[in-house]
């Protein structure tokens, strides 16, 4: 009962925390390109730029889920919020393009903090039974704060390109100080240090011993084949239906609000149902019949329907990937929560290059090739559940 009132008062809280970190986050994402460009940005230097802040985050999303278990998850979360600030403001006031790399590397080494710190909240304060619910509140959070804080961003680029940086610093202020006054501790300190003392190659090794570690690469695949789409589906969207900007910023803000609904709405009621399990399945199924659909795509309408029939897939994939990993991890829920970040780290930096490249041999082939990574993804969760059922067994 007392687990059920902290998760009642806290999820709320941690729903708001999450979604103004995004908007936030997301006022700069229609800014960036342009203001990169101003400093003397070369296409190859601004992917080098947007590569950056997701390999600072690859490498240190571990480091921080593995702190939060040691110190707590308010003040790693208090970090990684801080140092989004910090990178806003720094970047604003960048004359020369070495300090928005400074500012984006800064950014991304302190903000990989939040989301594994996040979930590792979610996986403190709810029951087993619960934890598909809590997981899809982030999401839903997440994917709301991308869907607002672009158009923000967008129109208070009117005024400067610096202005949505100062805005989004601000922000991200505010939003530290909403933690540090109303947010709780979730993890009591008699809970903390179990990983204290061990060695780092003992803690990775332990991590990957057990058949958990599969979901890391399941992770892996569903990261890659969204980030190819999401670097080419514009390109495509133009060659096949004619849109232009303005139609992709409407049918994203769709495909956004109907896997944030899905998210917050259903994730939890399936989980608890019919376990994390056949959610991940299911919503591979549907990820895959999406690509295949969006080969098909010829105007406005059959744009956003497809996507949107994708994005319901995607929408469930990830916070039944970060419920089950919860359950089952013994490195601590801020180590495993965090590994799985740097593994969807990993995925959105080699994705992008790797779709850009297939749409240039055909533009349909990212997305076929999003049919044959999700499929991969599929036998790798067979994998799991073969490997998980074994040791099951062997246990008792």
């Amino acid at each position: 009962m007392i687990l059920f009132m902290e998760t009642k008062k806290a999820l709320p809280i941690l729903f708001a925390i999450m979604f103004l970190v995004m908007v936030g986050f997301g006022i700069i994402i229609p800014v960036i390109p342009f203001y990169a460009e101003e400093l003397g940005a070369t296409p190859t230097q601004l992917g080098l730029l947007m590569a950056v802040y997701s390999f600072m985050q690859l490498v240190f999303a571990p480091v921080w889920g593995r702190v939060s278990d040691r110190v707590g998850r308010k003040p790693v979360m208090m970090i990684g919020i801080i140092g989004l600030a910090l990178s806003f403001f720094l970047t604003a006031v960048s004359t020369q393009l070495w300090m928005l790399f400074a500012a984006r590397i800064i950014g991304g080494a302190l903000s990989a903090a939040n989301m594994p710190t996040a979930m590792a909240y979610v996986a403190d304060i709810t029951s087993d039974e619960d934890r598909g619910k809590g997981m899809g509140i982030i999401g839903a959070a997440t994917g709301l704060g991308f869907i607002f804080g672009p158009a923000i961003g967008g129109i208070f680029s009117q005024a400067s390109l610096a202005t949505p940086f100062y805005l989004a610093g601000i922000s991200s202020l505010l939003t530290f100080f909403f933690v540090l006054f109303v947010l709780k501790e979730s993890l009591p300190a008699e809970k903390r240090n179990q990983q204290h003392g061990k060695k780092r190659n003992s803690f990775y090794k332990e991590a990957f011993k057990s058949s958990t570690s599969i979901l890391f690469f399941l992770q892996l695949f569903i990261s890659l084949s969204l980030a190819g789409l999401e670097a080419t589906f514009a390109y495509f969207a133009a060659e096949k239906a004619g849109l232009g900007a303005v139609e992709l910023g409407y049918i994203f803000m769709i495909m956004g609000l109907v896997q944030a609904i899905i998210q917050g709405g259903f994730v939890g009621k399936m989980t608890k149902k019919f376990g994390e399990g056949f959610v991940i399945q299911l919503g591979i199924i549907v990820s895959a019949l999406g690509f295949a659909l969006i080969l098909f795509t010829n105007n406005f309408l059959t744009a956003a329907l497809f996507l949107t029939i994708f994005g319901v897939g995607n929408g469930l994939i990830r916070p039944s990937v970060s419920s089950l990993l919860t359950k089952t991890a013994t490195s601590g829920h801020g180590s495993a929560t965090g590994l799985l970040s740097s593994f969807d780290s990993l995925g959105r930096i080699i994705g992008p290059p790797l779709g850009g490249w297939l749409f240039s041999i055909t533009i349909g082939l990212p997305y076929i090739s999003g049919i044959i990574l999700s499929f991969i993804a599929l036998g790798i969760y067979q994998v799991y559940r073969q490997r998980a059922h074994l040791g099951h067994a062997e246990t008792r």
